[in-house]
């Protein structure tokens, strides 16, 4: 990868921490403050959210029929998710240390906060604490499995994929022969580097 391509990519990587840091500033200055793993609204907000609750008799006679009966099917596939998220985790706590990788940290992709909102119902809760499993189980898996590409095989595809991870863009290009030796170990040391 040529010094430009580099240099962009830092950049990027720079503005994008700096906006989630304005983003979060500014979100925590208008409406509530993160005090440890808790949330708090000010009362104006509290007060605000309770009144747009909906109860839970009246979201269920409000809310779609399909929602309610594609519900078991959503809900029974917590299954393989417990069982996806106990291999990952195991996984990279066996390997990762014999390899040298830092681990992942479990509480930067699983959050659960939205159960601080007080216009949701115990029902909307439950589906929002679901969600938020599951998406931050699916971010926190590809996390360890980018880690464990940039180790065994730090090599874009020949042809242009959706949806990769944040380290992709800085692997070797496609047929970049002659620096794939020494640019892997580069890569591997790299990985021990990470902030644990």
């Amino acid at each position: 990868m040529n010094d430009k391509i580099n240099q962009l990519l830092s950049q990027m990587a720079a503005l994008e921490a700096e906006l989630r840091t304005a983003v979060h500033q500014q979100e925590s200055r208008v409406f509530f403050q993160i005090k440890g793993k808790r949330v708090e609204f000010e009362k104006s907000a509290r007060d605000a959210h309770r009144k747009l609750k909906t109860g839970v008799l009246r979201w269920l006679v409000k809310d779609r029929p399909q929602n309610l009966i594609t519900g078991p099917l959503i809900y029974g596939m917590i299954v393989p998710l417990l069982m996806l998220d106990a291999c990952v985790s195991f996984y990279q706590w066996v390997c990762f240390p014999i390899y040298g990788i830092a681990r992942v940290r479990r509480g930067d992709y699983l959050v659960f906060d939205r159960r601080h909102l007080g216009y949701l119902n115990a029902i909307e809760k439950f589906h929002c604490t679901y969600c938020e499993y599951g998406n931050g189980l699916m971010a926190y898996m590809t996390e360890i499995l980018a880690r464990t590409e940039q180790y065994f095989c730090p090599i874009k595809h020949a042809h242009k994929i959706l949806g990769t991870h944040a380290r992709y863009h800085r692997f070797l290009e496609y047929g970049e022969a002659e620096a794939y030796e020494a640019r892997l170990e580069e890569f591997r040391v790299a990985l021990g580097k990470e902030v644990k």
